[in-house]
């Protein structure tokens, strides 16, 4: 397995998205335990605790948005509790993919450990206690907030997940990460830098147990698909 990271090459206006969805089909199978490095940076980057006025702003824009989207974002963050695992691996196997359902198995208990770990090393508070103005809808106020659980475990089923799909369909499962991302910031339970090491820890997650355990061989990309990211 490459252990290469997703290089997403910008070649213009033309070209962009066609390199976007490229990678994207490409990211299950590139996955590896280094790609944790955003897990590594995000954690250098708030282990005094502190939140960075730039941090801030990018909280505040996605936090400070009107209030009709907190019934929305409430539903979308569901997508990440625990059941969503074992719904994964139970979806596995009755599509006789049993290695898939191992995977999110096994995915599902590795966030739960070391998701604790991480907060052993960083202890960063949820935004209305490190966070100043910080808006909460319906979620903890107190408590440590890095990594973010909901993206660790979604991160590290999306990366379990993706060698398994074909085609644009890989796109999902990361469009889901980077939404419920997006919905714990504005709930109010996390800063931004919570959801890029929760991405971390998941991609490093998903890349040892694809290691592990192996995934499917690439498929070649039909003609029209070839076509599309052309």
């Amino acid at each position: 397995m490459s252990r290469a990271p997703l290089r997403v090459v910008v070649l213009g206006a033309g070209t962009v998205g066609g390199e976007v969805v490229r990678g994207l089909h490409d990211l299950g199978d590139r996955l590896a335990p280094a790609d944790g490095s955003s897990l590594e940076l995000a954690g250098i980057a708030v282990r005094d605790g502190d939140v960075d006025p730039w941090e801030a702003a990018i909280f505040h824009a996605i936090n400070g948005l009107p209030d009709w989207l907190t019934a929305p974002m409430q539903f979308v963050e569901l997508f990440g509790v625990l059941l969503i695992g074992p719904a994964v691996a139970i979806v596995a196997l009755v599509l006789r993919k049993p290695r898939l359902a191992v995977a999110a198995l096994l995915v599902t208990a590795s966030k739960l450990v070391l998701e604790r770990v991480v907060k052993l090393v960083v202890e960063r508070q949820r935004p209305m206690t490190s966070t100043s103005d910080a808006i909460a809808r319906g979620v903890p106020v107190h408590g440590l907030a890095f990594v973010s659980g909901h993206v660790v475990l979604l991160a590290g089923l999306a990366g379990v997940v993706s060698p398994y799909l074909r085609g644009r369909w890989k796109v999902l499962p990361w469009s889901v990460v980077g939404l419920v991302g997006f919905a714990r910031v504005y709930l109010g339970a996390h800063n931004p830098l919570d959801i890029v090491g929760g991405v971390g820890l998941g991609l490093a997650i998903a890349g040892t147990w694809n290691l592990v355990l192996g995934v499917p061989a690439a498929a070649q990309p039909r003609a029209s698909e070839r076509e599309d990211v052309a």
